[in-house]
């Protein structure tokens, strides 16, 4: 048997035509959904890019635990543990976030992998003085994100004059080479994944002429985190610059559907086609992701999967699923054991006939919300006061996105644990240092089958009970650190819960 994963990043659901949108050009994603099973109740776990890779690998939750960083010591590792048992693993991406200080251990684990270098600001082509074309910034200055984010990305686009040479059409190129080379071996796993169409929304005139449009401003394809502050006219064109980018994405999955066919691969090879999260453009008057709290248009995902051994293409499924579920799905479908840390449960009988695997989804990004949906209500859990304290990271592998943890976040770290996931093995226990700013928005309730956009918070405390117990449920199955529940103001819920034998 054989599986392809393909990855996209920050894809968004609503704008894809098999989940109702009539404006973006994807007819491969149409083509996709007729050839595999579509779903409609993917959510979100661990946020955003790295936790999301790193709940890929270990098939559990980590945002109650730590921020972005690489796999830990104690985890299980999906593609390692198909290596070690005879299924060979390659990885294809060009997301820069593999080869900086917060992820370096994903790709490792793989038996080969290819890097694809250039997208966003990868520190790729070494220029010491800006080019003297270098626009003017029209993004809002953050820490993560300086000024030098900007020049770089203007440097990588120089060495892409034309469509072929960005690095995602170089990532698919190298996937179907593989699919190529590999299609008459058995026992394999290829996962292509871009980084696309995560911002800069950076196309060529080919993709932005499916979107006319009257925009002569400045050079405007990467949005800023932050509230919509642009023009009607600027916000329209960021959204038909993502479109662009969509459709890009469209033409080289169409690439992998058009290999499979003339391989027929259909017949013994699985298909995941996930993002990790998507990206606000100017819903709820936000931009992008992380600084809000997880409304639905970055929450609810697009997922398509193909299993060969029972094939139901064009059918839809309703279930509650999520990330944790894809390598336990692959790891069955390999006919291999889940790890006993595992949280994630085979989507084998919800691909058949749409058996649920849950009852309830948990969501969320490190300091920020923590929420829970049971399909019908999403409720959101903010911090109990401003400070968001008590909060610590939990690691041994001390990394923040690009830069390893400071002498002075390290100089109070204490050992902490064990946990019931890391193997008998303590964490350093070290203060964190949340930017994500979530308590001024408070705890939301919404109602998903009467404000599907999520425009109008429900008041309903019967509701709000229930959802509290699935949420202190879902955390302590994860084995939350106990200042969780401090920081969301949940002690005596807990409490009362535990003592009552429903924790």
């Amino acid at each position: 048997m054989k599986a392809i994963i393909v990855m996209f990043d920050s894809l968004n659901r609503h704008m894809l035509p098999p989940y109702g949108c009539e404006w973006v050009h994807a007819p491969n994603f149409e083509r996709l959904a007729e050839r595999t099973v579509l779903f409609e109740n993917c959510y979100v776990g661990s946020m955003p890019c790295m936790p999301a890779r790193r709940e890929l690998h270990t098939g559990r939750y980590n945002f109650l635990h730590r921020s972005w960083g690489p796999i830990e010591p104690f985890d299980d590792s999906m593609p390692e543990i198909l290596r070690k048992n005879g299924v060979y693993t390659h990885l294809i991406t060009d997301h820069a976030h593999y080869w900086e200080d917060g992820g370096a251990t994903y790709h490792t684990r793989y038996e080969s992998y290819e890097l694809v270098r250039g997208q966003e600001a990868d520190q790729w082509k070494g220029q010491v003085d800006p080019p003297p074309d270098t626009p003017p910034k029209v993004r809002r200055e953050s820490p993560d994100q300086p000024q030098r984010m900007w020049v770089q990305d203007w440097i990588n686009r120089k060495y892409m004059p034309a469509p072929e040479d960005q690095p995602q059409a170089e990532t698919f190129r190298l996937g179907l080479e593989f699919m190529r080379t590999n299609h008459g071996a058995d026992n394999w796993l290829l996962q292509i994944e871009t980084f696309d169409p995560h911002e800069p929304l950076f196309t060529h005139q080919k993709f932005k002429d499916l979107y006319p449009h009257g925009y002569r401003g400045p050079l405007l394809d990467w949005p800023s985190y932050g509230p919509v502050v642009e023009s009607p006219e600027e916000v329209e064109h960021l959204r038909l610059e993502y479109a662009a980018l969509m459709s890009m994405c469209d033409e080289h999955l169409g690439k992998v559907l058009d290999l499979m066919d003339e391989l027929e691969m259909w017949q013994d090879t699985m298909l995941v086609v996930c993002t990790d999260h998507g990206f606000l453009l100017g819903e709820h008057d936000w931009w992008a992701k992380n600084v809000q709290p997880w409304y639905n248009e970055n929450a609810h995902t697009p997922l398509f999967i193909h299993d060969p051994r029972c094939p139901r293409p064009g059918a839809r499924r309703q279930s509650l699923v999520q990330m944790i579920d894809f390598p336990a799905t692959l790891l069955e479908f390999f006919e291999l054991p889940l790890p006993e840390d595992m949280q994630g449960l085979p989507l084998a009988g919800t691909i058949a006939r749409d058996a649920p695997v849950r009852q309830a989804a948990l969501f969320g990004v490190h300091g920020g919300h923590v929420n829970v949906t049971d399909g019908r209500y999403v409720y959101m859990r903010a911090p109990a006061n401003p400070e968001n304290k008590p909060l610590y990271e939990y690691t041994l592998m001390p990394t923040h996105i690009r830069s390893r943890f400071s002498v002075e976040e390290l100089r109070t770290a204490e050992l902490a644990g064990p946990f019931s996931f890391s193997k008998g093995i303590r964490a350093l226990k070290i203060e964190a240092r949340p930017w994500i700013k979530a308590h001024p928005f408070g705890t939301l309730l919404f109602d998903l089958a009467a404000d599907p956009r999520q425009e109008r918070p429900l008041h309903d405390p019967e509701v709000e009970a229930r959802m509290i117990q699935l949420l202190i449920r879902l955390m302590v199955e994860n084995d939350a650190p106990p200042e969780q529940f401090e920081r969301l103001g949940l002690q005596e819920e807990y409490r009362r819960s535990v003592e009552a034998g429903e924790g």
